[in-house]
């Protein structure tokens, strides 16, 4: 018998999977947008009403970067204002990164471009400009470094990932501390696995250190399975000897003495890496930061070319900056591709779904997992057991998954 997104909790749930802060992203976009809007007609008349081609190419030039920030500005509208559409299945979350495919096809589209114009002129040098094209590279670099700071202000991490398997934060030294209000002071107790296994760690706040052997840990589990951490003296507090197994979510008793303190942990495991990655702001970021490094290359090629008469450095600049530009370009491309394709978005993720299901004697015998948008997944969980469990048993398990967004659990049972 097979049940499908059975009990109260599958009923009704929304379909709006889009990223933590889409709305300020937008809104920074568009900023950005107005900027370089702003700056393309300013270089564009410049250019026509004081003779200057030179000014004229750049605002053209200027007018690209602002189409690739429209589409990605475009996107974040679209998908807010058809969020709960129901035309669409799962949501609107993708949107972002369809747009963030297209921006890289389109660098890489560019650094073909900026590539061959960098080795034409190698085998066909032209006259430069100095007076006019440094100023004007110069003046592109600060609408660019403009743009970044605009994009980036609010704490986005567009190359890496942010947050940890244990906790819904960037990674800290520990997945959760408690205080414990003792007769001789408090105390904190935290699990601790800064790079290296996981364990109890427990440290005077208030009052006289802690001595090992006057203190214990012992964890409960949800399945009523028990276990005895022993402590050993360190540098200023005490720690578990024996490492703590996953899941880190269980009561624990607290020994101090003759003190027994009792105190909770619920463990959280968020999208991490690609599968929380917002790649239409990543997209954005990118063609910034691109159109910034080609304006440091072009500078430095052309106070060089200027200074030593070195006009091979101009067109080195540019076949340089080509590279770079098609080296993200590819990882841009990789990363959206395989969220269009509903690649498996999160590894880590998707062993630990196993582990949580399989850890009391049921077989997993089908699992897909897949991304709906930043931070958003969803996944089919299809199990196979011999006991009388029903869908919202495995629900419950899977609660701490706060990233699964759309959960379908089927469940066979087994004669």
């Amino acid at each position: 018998m097979i049940e499908n997104n059975s009990g109260p909790a599958a009923a009704f749930h929304n379909h709006v999977f889009l990223g933590e802060g889409h709305e300020k992203s937008e809104r920074k976009t568009w900023a950005v947008i107005w900027l370089c809007g702003v700056m393309m007609v300013a270089e564009i008349v410049g250019g026509l009403v004081f003779g200057s081609i030179a000014l004229v190419a750049d605002g053209m030039h200027m007018s690209t970067h602002a189409g690739a920030l429209l589409l990605a500005a475009l996107a974040y509208t679209y998908a807010r204002k058809h969020a709960n559409d129901p035309n669409f299945t799962f949501g609107t979350g993708k949107l972002g990164d369809l747009a963030g495919f297209t921006s890289a096809i389109i660098l890489a589209m560019i650094a073909l471009l900026i590539g061959y114009e960098s080795v034409s002129r190698i085998f066909t040098p032209v006259s430069i400009h100095f007076a006019e094209a440094i100023p004007i590279a110069c003046l592109g670099l600060a609408v660019n470094i403009a743009s970044a700071w605009l994009l980036s202000g609010g704490g986005h991490d567009h190359g890496h990932s942010h947050g940890h398997a244990h906790g819904g934060h960037d990674h800290q030294d520990h997945d959760e501390s408690r205080e414990i209000v003792t007769a001789s002071g408090v105390v904190r107790l935290e699990v601790f696995e800064d790079g290296a296994p996981p364990r109890f760690r427990l440290r005077a706040q208030t009052g006289p250190a802690l001595i090992a052997q006057a203190v214990t840990v012992e964890t409960v589990r949800p399945d009523g399975a028990r276990q005895v951490f022993a402590m050993r003296d360190q540098d200023g507090h005490v720690e578990s000897v024996a490492e703590i197994p996953e899941p880190h979510a269980f009561a624990a008793n607290v020994r101090i003495g003759q003190g027994v303190y009792p105190v909770v942990f619920e463990e959280h495991e968020h999208a991490q890496g690609s599968a929380a990655r917002d790649n239409n702001m990543r997209a954005a970021v990118i063609h910034v930061i691109a159109d910034a490094a080609v304006s440091v290359l072009v500078i430095l090629g052309l106070l060089l070319a200027r200074a030593f008469g070195w006009l091979w450095m101009d067109p080195l600049a540019g076949i340089i900056g080509a590279c770079v530009i098609a080296s993200w370009s590819y990882g841009l491309i990789r990363d959206t591709g395989a969220i269009l394709l509903d690649m498996n978005p999160d590894r880590s993720m998707a062993s630990k779904l196993r582990q949580a299901v399989e850890g009391d004697g049921d077989q997993l015998a089908d699992l897909h997992l897949w991304r709906l948008g930043p931070g958003h997944l969803g996944a089919i969980v299809s199990v196979v057991t011999a006991k009388p469990r029903e869908a919202d048993y495995y629900r419950s398990r899977l609660a701490r998954f706060t990233s699964l967004s759309h959960l379908t659990v089927e469940v066979t049972h087994q004669s």
